[in-house]
């Protein structure tokens, strides 16, 4: 029972987080209150929702608890009496509270896939698409590139703290162990993402311009040669460069 009431406050704390990142973003989307509300659902319980739905659980979680409902609609309430805080605030925060929902839903994920005897590798695919498809709806929704699908580590991140709580279930260790492991591993991982820029290379397909040899003395200059396509990995610092250029 103890066990039990821990997880469902740390999923409760993850939605809280994730809500409060998209009632951010809806701000600075310029949405109505009710906009506030649909990203704030989306992002708080729409991972969990694919989540259940994919392993079959029925009903989904909030529809047998509502609480997570009145969660979320006490969390957009109390954001709309302090829009000028959250405002200030909006740059920085919603970049690190989305780290910090990512961290708990990672562990929710992958922890209630194990209740239900789901192997390793699904319990840390079950993390997560439990971490980043709710947020992905939020940026879709938004009309922002999904952060899961850009440079910066992000999924990256999730999966090392799924794989961190799998391990150290596997290897007996006490549940607040693994969540702590998993929690510390995607949290620390994310936030030094945001904080240094850490990015993953990326693969690009490029056109070589291949120049004409020189001719000899006397001979017409040779034709210059077909351009050459082929895929170069690009480290993430000229990517950056570049984008800044732009």
């Amino acid at each position: 029972m103890q066990v039990a009431g821990v997880i469902y406050w740390l999923d409760m704390m993850g939605v809280i987080v994730f809500a409060l990142s998209g009632v951010i973003l809806a701000c600075r989307s310029r949405m109505d209150p009710f906009g506030m509300l649909v990203l704030a659902a989306m992002t708080g319980i729409g991972g969990g929702t694919l989540r259940d739905l994919v392993l079959g659980v029925r009903p989904v979680f909030w529809v047998d608890d509502p609480a997570y409902l009145w969660v979320i609609l006490a969390t957009v309430g109390l954001s709309i009496l302090g829009f000028h805080y959250i405002h200030r605030l909006s740059r920085v925060f919603l970049p690190v509270a989305d780290a910090f929902g990512l961290a708990l839903f990672t562990v929710i994920g992958a922890y209630k896939a194990m209740l239900l005897d789901a192997p390793g590798v699904v319990a840390v695919l079950m993390g997560l698409l439990t971490g980043v498809a709710g947020g992905m709806m939020r940026d879709v929704l938004a009309r922002r590139v999904p952060m899961v699908l850009r440079q910066e580590i992000y999924a990256t991140a999730s999966i090392a703290g799924g794989v961190i709580f799998v391990t150290l279930e596997a290897l007996n260790a006490s549940l607040f162990v693994a969540i702590c492991g998993s929690l510390m591993t995607t949290l620390g991982l994310r936030l030094a993402a945001i904080r240094w820029r850490l990015a993953l290379p990326v693969f690009a397909w490029v056109i070589v311009e291949r120049p004409a040899g020189q001719p000899q003395a006397g001979e017409a200059p040779a034709p210059p040669k077909r351009p050459k396509a082929r895929v170069k990995l690009i480290p993430p610092e000229r990517t950056r460069r570049r984008k800044e250029r732009s």
